[in-house]
């Protein structure tokens, strides 16, 4: 009965206004991944304050590798979850259960891959991401007790899509609350009280996500779920033709964090090139910051996918269309206001995560030229979201590579041998600009191609 009931629900996907029903998915996603992405500024407020400024840059010098996990993890929890969406909007109830079970698979599979390559070659992935022989030790100290938890972290995320994608945007909100709120508690009597540093906080992070993962999977074993777990054999055997429909729609968001992590590199090798130690601390309270920003936009994104997802798999284009349309607005409200505030107070923005004034100033100075054209990040963001939630997983990909691999690459080799370390604070806007150009010619094609389907669909009814 209650099956029947949570399938019922999902009929507010294809009848309910769109405005309260982007509401109703996208607040739960906003508040999680805000609460998310406060627990990491927390964390590197306690580290900054607690270990000083050479561990926010060894800290800093750790983001490639978890760029590079979050994209192995993103590759199948935006695949599978928009593929559920999809599946789900058509109707397919076993398609979308299939799914499910392969994406369990592959998740082991790829976890245990990468895990066994960061154990081996730590010290040496380090210090190819631009780690000095300051900043080694407590990069070194981090990623040695962040390892085993970045398996229960992969899955809590993974599968926290796929519920918000089968109709629990409140669950997964919880999902959300309780790995950060206990992390938020553990990190200070971790680093503080017990005196571990660096080591502390990655200790509490690894047990927030393992409570985390374990309440997140045990909603796919209930029998109340609309997909879930079962006992057929055939639901787990690994089918290349469901796993290629993950993949496909997954490469796009899993691209942007893999060359995230890579461009890290870059900008970590081309900083301490042209400023030393203090410029890559610079760097990550900048990419701390403007994290916040773009997690209120990604739980935007998680809200508007199994919208789009699931109109799009019932045919209904003008609520797909009316969907995107608000979700920029309000993306781009989001990201404006972060802007303004990087803009009119840097200096306290540096102040939360230091008391160096070397560290403080470059931090000002930084914010004030890297975010210049932030305003435009939220529609390209959003836009390419909308590619993943259709399965047009060509256009998503090279959408996804244009701001943070096709522009900003050449920039960062460019800029800074002209402008020195401002070069590299220049790249970020123009790469912004440049990007946001080609995301309005796509999307012009895209809401056409849209337009004379729904004229079609009008003219056949």
């Amino acid at each position: 009965m209650e099956k029947v009931k949570d399938k019922e629900s999902l009929k507010e996907l294809q009848n309910a206004p769109v405005g309260k029903l982007l509401w109703r998915y996208s607040l739960p996603a906003v508040v999680g991944m805000m609460v998310m992405s406060l627990y990491n500024v927390i964390d590197r407020i306690f580290i900054g304050q607690g270990v000083g400024p050479e561990a926010i840059a060894g800290l800093a010098i750790t983001f490639p590798v978890m760029n590079l996990s979050a994209a192995l993890g993103v590759l199948v929890g935006a695949g599978g979850s928009a593929r559920i969406s999809i599946l789900l909007g058509a109707k397919d109830y076993n398609g979308a259960q299939k799914v499910l079970g392969n994406a369990l698979g592959l998740m082991f599979l790829i976890i245990c891959c990468y895990l066994s390559v960061f154990a081996i070659f730590i010290d040496d992935i380090l210090l190819a991401f631009g780690a000095s022989a300051v900043t080694l030790p407590y990069a070194h100290d981090f990623m040695l007790y962040i390892l085993p938890g970045m398996f229960m972290t992969n899955f809590a995320f993974t599968f926290n899509n796929f519920m918000r994608a089968s109709g629990y945007p409140i669950r997964a909100m919880v999902t959300m609350f309780i790995g950060a709120g206990l992390n938020v508690i553990l990190a200070p009597i971790f680093i503080f009280y017990l005196d571990w540093g660096i080591k502390g906080a990655a200790i509490a992070t690894d047990i927030s996500m393992t409570v985390s993962a374990i309440f997140v999977m045990s909603h796919f074993f209930s029998k109340s779920s609309i997909i879930r777990f079962v006992r057929e054999k055939s639901m787990y055997v690994l089918d290349w033709r469901v796993i290629l429909s993950i993949i496909s729609i997954g490469a796009a968001p899993s691209l942007v964090n893999a060359a995230a992590c890579f461009i890290n590199v870059i900008i970590n090798k081309t900083l301490y090139a042209h400023g030393g130690d203090i410029a890559v601390g610079a760097a990550g309270i900048f990419t701390t910051y403007t994290s916040l920003m773009t997690m209120i936009v990604v739980g935007i994104c998680q809200g508007m996918q199994p919208i789009i997802g699931y109109n799009y798999g019932a045919e209904q284009i003008h609520r797909l269309k009316k969907t995107f349309w608000l979700a920029v607005g309000v993306s781009t409200a989001v990201v404006t206001t972060g802007q303004l505030i990087g803009l009119i107070f840097p200096e306290w923005i540096g102040r939360a995560f230091t008391t160096d004034a070397g560290l403080i100033g470059e931090t000002s100075r930084c914010l004030h030229i890297s975010l210049c054209a932030f305003t435009v990040v939220g529609f390209q963001i959003v836009s390419t979201t909308l590619f993943q939630s259709i399965g047009k997983a060509g256009a998503s990909i090279f959408l996804s590579l244009t701001r943070q691999v096709i522009f900003l690459i050449p920039l960062l080799l460019i800029l800074p041998a002209k402008m020195g370390l401002d070069g590299v604070w220049t790249a970020f806007p123009t790469s912004d600009v440049l990007a946001t150009v080609v995301t309005v010619c796509m999307i012009i094609y895209q809401m056409s191609k849209f337009s004379k389907a729904q004229h079609i669909r009008s003219e056949i009814c």
